[in-house]
């Protein structure tokens, strides 16, 4: 898979797995990636699928409406890929965090349904339900953050409170924010995913310092 990796001068830090949304390429979380964790290491994919000539990590039928059979594929793929870059580049595979928005979300979701383990802890901007009916593996204390707009035309609240219940019932920890936006990435969403990470992963207070020096009229994506 294209990709970007950046060593971190904190290498006990998590390293940091980033999945862009459906158009976007390797380098668009770069920035949202040093607001959350300034001194980790970065590992950043581009999807494998094109439609219409945009990057997404598994082909869709139609706006909301997965082609589950590509999707259970790239999700294994992608996990290979975690498997064989920790080994390339010498991180700790068991110590990942993944932060992904929409489309790469969805895939971050999808690995989470399908593997115990894979991550340490997720950051989700504006995810959806990956696959409806199966078991999910045990994600005992796994801390996850989603961010949610109230008036997401593509990820409705109902769904994203839904996903909260999938995630908690198989012993994740669950942390929903909310915005009263729709699908796009905002500044103050991007900080409280920070903050957030600070208090899970890290006890330091540059964090706070790093997104107080984003204005508020930023927007991610």
């Amino acid at each position: 898979m294209r990709h970007i990796f950046e060593k971190g001068s904190d290498l006990h830090a998590p390293t940091l797995v980033l999945f862009h949304g459906t158009g976007g390429t390797e380098q668009d979380l770069l920035p949202l990636a040093t607001l959350v964790s300034p001194k980790s290491s970065i590992l950043s994919l581009r999807g494998n699928v094109l439609e219409n000539g945009m990057p997404r990590f598994f082909k869709r039928i139609s706006e909301g409406v997965f082609d589950e059979e590509d999707l259970v594929f790239r999700t294994k793929e992608v996990n290979e890929f975690l498997n064989q870059s920790a080994k390339e580049y010498g991180f700790d595979r068991d110590n990942l965090v993944a932060i992904g928005y929409s489309n790469g979300a969805n895939i971050i979701a999808s690995l989470l349904f399908h593997y115990q383990n894979v991550f340490r802890g997720a950051i989700l901007h504006h995810p959806m339900i990956p696959l409806r009916g199966i078991q999910l593996p045990d994600l005992s204390d796994v801390p996850i953050f989603i961010g949610a707009g109230k008036n997401d035309p593509i990820c409705s609240p109902r769904e994203t409170e839904e996903l909260q219940s999938l995630l908690r019932d198989s012993g994740a920890v669950v942390r929903v924010h909310w915005e009263n936006n729709g699908h796009q990435l905002i500044y103050n969403e991007a900080k409280a995913a920070a903050i957030w990470f600070r208090e899970k992963f890290q006890n330091q207070s540059d964090h706070e310092k790093r997104a107080d020096s984003i204005t508020s009229d930023d927007t991610f994506i």
